[in-house]
């Protein structure tokens, strides 16, 4: 065994036998033996020799397969994320694993070589070409031998081929790997890689190949035809690799050095569409006689599946060459002939037996198949258009007949409802609503969604051809009677073909007088079959009022929305009214939406939804209804107010239900959210809120609830008119609540901070009354803590809006006694504190001062006895402070606050106050005279009031209303701003009044002269003026 390196700290190296012994507890069938060496393997993975030691037993042939499954997944886990650790590994032992790798080449558990590629493939990324420059090498050295076994051997050889199956398997997942190289290094790399292997690999399929292509019926059952079916399949994959990598860098601008491989690409597209013709009428024609013989047995089936994936993975090389760059795809050589390959084998497919198109290898079309041939037709459409966009004719267009007739084959084969797709309804309504609701997403992987999409396509690249036949063919069907199952389907599949095409059909289908003279009696028809009518109505309705093709003010849309929503007769079932509940909302949020055409409407549609909240099984269906409802409300807005109680009845028990799916009650906090919004200062709901939000940030719940939760106490708060009723439980139930999540949780900080300052503009008495003490606490908690800068602002501006809201009395104590004035103190002393921060200290303390002076005094006392400092200290501070931030304050309503505050602290008579009369505070005064002077002279034409604002006409920054916008606080906020002291007080006035009180607060004339004598004559002179002059 290696030593460990020296460089570090010593690691423990692992013992051999115990390491053994541990895995096979670990691979014990005994779940208690599983569970004791669980912990002991964690502790051996950090040991030196550990990974060593693992692949070592993953190679022993001689080892349990399940001792040996454990050991390389516990390598393949851990080892590869350390294989550059000095600690764990040494340079012989990475020597030893890398050769080791190469053994597992006739490894027959697939388990195992399938970890041997991952493991190789990872290695090979950090260490080759210069650590393990025989790789390459090796792997093809074993393919090379294998292969010429294979095709030249007259029997097949098992250990020889499956030797060639894991090199080959071996190879594509290096490729794998180095194709996603993006660094100039690794991709040089894989350049060399494909210098080397390109043409070889194109000679090995190119000799497989025809050996497929000659395939009959007799041969399928022989081993050989299966072996070289799953060799051949690996080659192409390597190719595909290879092709797509280098497809990647041609289609760029600067090709670089591979420009020279272009025609290798070239030759292989070309020969790929060639070889997917062939391979492809074969199998079908291979599959057809197998049918008609009823001939099959275990190699049969495995070769013809193995035929099938390779046939399937054309396709995926075809789709990802287009989706890489879909205008250079169709100029490549045969790149537009085989996409009309492939559509002709979905005409074929069509036209024969519909047993022939199933989800299975076996079947004549396999519906993969199928779905690859009509997405590379749909992708192509857009490039087939007569002029491109740019103005550039196309070389491929479509006929008109032939347009037309992909129009109907999609329409009458494709679109309509299958036998599976209505067994599906009426086995699981709900799964099958909640499938059909997910096709935007799994178009590419079903029939009938994928032909709607390709549909879609073509009326919009082909109109001038699609809507007169669509118009022609509605004009024909909707005046057939319809009344068996197979008219019904087709009834369903046209509206189908309409809703999606709605924007190009608008101009030419009456809608209105389609709803009124055709689709309101069928949706009121009790046929057996018309539901699937009726579930497309609802579909199509919604579809064509949200894609704005009418406007949503038509009472027939509601009055079919609404009656398909609430019938429970003969003729309608759970999906019609599902389905309805989508339309109903798609309706609804339109911008055309006239909610007094709706009203009438409204009660009949909450109510329905709730019920059907309350039917309905699953979390999923709940939730969308749930989605439904809240866009009601939202849209309906007050209007909703007389259907409140019945809505909030139906929420506690939903709540329960819902157990821990978070997403419904994520949903129904929303629902009560809106519900709060649209009703506002009449909302009665807090009985049901307060409940709600405390389960929501209830512990274990929170991580999955608590924006939600966060989003309706605030939207409740900023919408009530008081914070208790009779009866409880009230909003300011929920204090404590806030009290200890702005203490204690730093990731909801700022949220709680909006919600506390939105109770304190509801009702600020009533909250510290109550909490003064525990909210200061948890105020500084949180600036003491490591709450971010916007957070640390917020607090300060909300304490700003507590000490205008209550009076002095119910916070100046708790205010000291929880050391907030001192930790103002302390950021103004901090040489390391934030100018934002600062500015925002020196605003508290003017509101302070505003607020009540004696209060200022005395919290400057009482810091000073608590820091043990003398007074003149902390007046020091706030006063260096007050004078150095003026110049950082920009907003002109700030600056004169802070000459208001300085001016109430100067009407204090404290010396150390008028100490700084004659330079400091008389300077900041002029400045702030000075703008307010300009302003009022601006406007001295215009007979403005004397406290006409000039100088505020743009209005508070919208941040100040805190996204209250459409709620009650938004008027509150208002007001409050209207009477704020900035706004009403005359400065000139304030300063006068304050110098007065100053003079004779400090003994008189003659000792308040000693304070202004020291100033500057010019400035005295100007202050005097402005004084005089008034405001």
């Amino acid at each position: 065994m290696a030593k460990p390196s020296k460089l570090g700290p010593v690691t423990k190296v692992v013992d051999p036998q115990e390491l053994y012994q541990v895995i096979a507890q670990a691979s014990s069938q005994n779940p208690a033996e599983v569970h004791t060496s669980s912990k002991r393997v964690e502790e051996l993975l950090d040991y030196f020799g550990t990974f060593d030691g693992l692949h070592e037993i993953a190679a022993t042939r001689s080892v349990p397969l399940p001792v040996r499954k454990q050991s390389i997944i516990q390598f393949k886990n851990r080892a590869l994320n350390n294989w550059r650790s000095r600690k764990l590994l040494s340079d012989e032992q990475r020597v030893r694993i890398r050769s080791r790798c190469m053994t597992f080449f006739d490894e027959e558990d697939d388990t195992i070589a399938e970890c041997n590629e991952v493991i190789v493939a990872k290695i090979a990324r950090q260490d080759y070409p210069v650590n393990w420059p025989s790789l390459l090498a090796d792997i093809m050295d074993v393919i090379r031998t294998n292969l010429e076994v294979l095709c030249n051997s007259p029997s097949s050889d098992p250990r020889s081929t499956l030797a060639l199956r894991r090199g080959l398997a071996l190879l594509n997942s290096i490729l794998k790997e180095f194709s996603g190289f993006k660094l100039p290094a690794g991709v040089n790399t894989m350049t060399n890689i494909v210098d080397q292997l390109h043409e070889v690999m194109f000679v090995y399929y190119s000799k497989l190949s025809s050996m497929i292509s000659a395939l009959v019926p007799l041969s399928l059952s022989d081993q050989r035809t299966a072996d070289n079916l799953i060799v051949a399949h690996f080659i192409y994959k390597c190719l595909v690799k290879m092709a797509l990598w280098l497809w990647s860098k041609l289609i760029q601008s600067a090709k670089g050095g591979l420009a020279k491989l272009e025609p290798w690409f070239l030759q292989l597209f070309q020969s790929s569409t060639g070889q997917l013709k062939i391979l492809s009428e074969l199998r079908i024609n291979l599959v057809l006689a197998l049918g008609a013989s009823g001939a099959s047995n275990r190699l049969t089936l495995l070769s013809v599946d193995r035929l099938t994936r390779h046939v399937r993975v054309f396709g995926k090389f075809f789709r990802r060459l287009q989706q890489l760059k879909p205008e250079k795809f169709v100029d490549l050589p045969t790149g537009n002939e085989i996409v009309l390959y492939y559509w002709d084998r979905v005409v074929q497919a069509t036209n024969g037996p519909p047993e022939l198109i199933q989800d299975t290898p076996m079947a004549v079309f396999p519906v993969r198949f199928l779905l690859q041939g009509m997405v590379l037709f749909k992708e192509n459409l857009s490039r087939w258009t007569p002029f491109r966009k740019d103005g550039i004719k196309t070389e491929t267009t479509l006929s008109q007949e032939f347009v037309e007739d992909a129009v109907r084959l999609l329409v009458t084969r494709f679109i309509p409802l299958n036998p599976t797709d209505l067994k599906g309804w009426m086995s699981d309504p709900e799964e099958w609503v909640n499938i059909e609701d997910k096709e935007n997403d799994q178009w590419e992987y079903e029939l009938r969604p994928c032909g709607e999409r390709v549909l879609m396509t073509l009326s919009s690249q082909y109109k001038v051809y699609v809507t007169p036949l669509l118009e022609t063919t509605f004009k024909q069907i909707i005046a057939q009677p319809t009344v068996d199952l197979a008219s019904v389907i087709q009834k369903e599949a046209l509206y189908c073909a309409i809703g999606r095409c709605a924007t190009r059909l608008r101009e030419v289908i009456p809608f209105s007088q389609w709803l009124q003279h055709n689709l309101v009696a069928e949706a009121r028809e009790t046929n057996q079959n018309y539901p699937i009518i009726k579930r497309r109505i609802a579909w199509l309705i919604g579809r064509w009022i949200s894609d704005m093709c009418s406007p949503a003010n038509d009472p027939n849309v509601w009055d079919v929305l609404i009656h398909l929503l609430r019938d429970r007769g003969p003729g309608t079932d759970s999906v019609v009214r599902l389905t309805a509940a989508t339309a109903l909302r798609e309706c609804v949020d339109t911008v055309d939406f006239d909610i007094d055409v709706f009203i009438p409407y409204l009660p009949t549609a909450v109510t329905e939804l709730v019920k059907l909240m309350g039917e309905a099984d699953t979390m999923e269906v709940k939730q969308r209804l749930a989605k439904s409802l809240n866009v009601m409300i939202e849209r309906a807005g007050p209007r909703i107010t007389p259907h409140a109680q019945m809505i909030s009845e139906g929420i506690p028990q939903l709540w329960t239900a819902a157990g821990d799916e978070w997403l419904f009650k994520a949903q129904l906090l929303v629902v009560v959210t809106s519900l709060v919004s649209a009703m506002k200062e009449h909302s009665s709901l807090n009985r049901l809120i307060v409940p709600l939000v405390q389960d929501g940030l209830s512990p274990g719940v929170a991580i999955n609830l608590d924006e939600d939760a966060l989003n309706l106490w605030l939207a409740a708060v900023r919408n009530s008119s008081s914070l208790g009723c009779v009866g409880g439980p009230d909003l300011i139930d929920l204090v404590p609540l806030a009290v200890s999540l702005l203490s204690d949780n730093l990731d909801l900080l700022g949220k709680i901070v909006s919600i506390v300052e939105s109770y304190l503009f509801v009702d600020a008495p009533a909250v510290l009354q109550g909490f003064a003490t525990p909210l200061m606490n948890a105020f500084v908690k949180a600036l003491t803590g490591q709450a971010i800068l916007t957070n640390q602002k917020d607090i300060l501006i909300c304490l700003q809006f507590l000490t205008q809201l209550a009076p002095a009395a119910l916070w100046g104590e708790a205010m000291h006694v929880a050391g907030l004035f001192s930790h103002i103190v302390k950021i103004l002393n901090d040489d390391e504190s934030s100018t934002i921060l600062l500015a925002e200290c020196i605003y508290l303390l003017a509101r302070i001062a505003l607020a009540d002076r004696q209060m200022f005094l005395q919290l400057v006392l009482a810091t000073a006895q608590t820091t043990n400092l003398p007074e003149a200290k902390i007046w020091e501070a706030l006063l260096d402070h007050w004078w150095r931030q003026f110049d950082h304050m920009s907003e002109p309503r700030h600056r004169k606050l802070a000459a208001l505050g300085i001016a109430s602290l100067v009407s204090t008579g404290r010396p150390e106050v008028l100490d700084r009369l004659h330079h400091e505070t008389f300077n900041l005064w002029t400045d702030v005279f000075f703008e307010v002077k300009e302003s009022r002279n601006l406007a001295e034409n215009e007979d403005a009031g004397p406290l006409t604002l000039h100088w505020d006409l743009d209005q508070v920054p919208q941040s100040y209303y805190a996204d209250s916008e459409n709620t009650v606080e938004f008027d509150r906020r208002k007001m409050f701003l209207d009477n704020d002291p900035v706004r009403t007080t005359q400065l000139t006035n304030y300063v006068a009044a304050a110098l007065q009180e100053a003079e004779r607060t400090c003994g008189g004339a003659h000792i308040f002269n000693q304070y202004i004598s020291k100033t500057d004559p010019t400035l005295l002179k100007q202050l005097q003026n402005e004084l005089q002059g008034g405001y």
